[in-house]
């Protein structure tokens, strides 16, 4: 009988500087079956980007260093697999603006923190294309 290489969970990168906030996706997401990385902070995600492959990226809008719109859009307008990995922003910011901005900048859809966790999961399944 031959192999029949099982497919591998889908690979999330939670980008925020809040602990809280990187453990509470991380805990939400495993508990769906993704496996899930961090960085705290743009500079740190992006750096794990162009060196492991991702189906997600979740990431805040204000951290130090390099906040999650600078980091978009610097991945964005590079080339190959990571300029087109899907994002979520996740954000305390609420103004319609802020949505937009992040749409701008290379985010596929914006939530408003906190997230519940029935809300985190299905959207990563629908933008990482899982069914967990």
């Amino acid at each position: 009988m031959p192999d029949i290489a099982m497919p591998s969970r889908p690979r999330v990168l939670v980008v925020d500087d809040s602990s809280l906030v990187r453990l509470y996706c991380q805990s939400t997401l495993e508990k769906a079956g993704f496996e899930v990385e961090q960085a705290i902070n743009g500079i740190e995600a992006m750096e794990k980007v162009l060196s492991e492959p991702f189906d997600l990226l979740i990431v805040d809008v204000n951290m130090p260093r390099m906040d999650g719109f600078t980091f978009l859009r610097s991945l964005r307008s590079g080339a190959g697999h990571a300029a087109t990995i899907p994002a979520l922003m996740i954000s305390a910011e609420s103004d319609m603006q802020d949505a937009a901005d992040a749409r701008a900048a290379g985010a596929n859809f914006y939530l408003v923190k906190p997230v519940a966790q029935a809300d985190l999961v299905r959207h990563a399944c629908v933008l990482a294309g899982a069914r967990l």
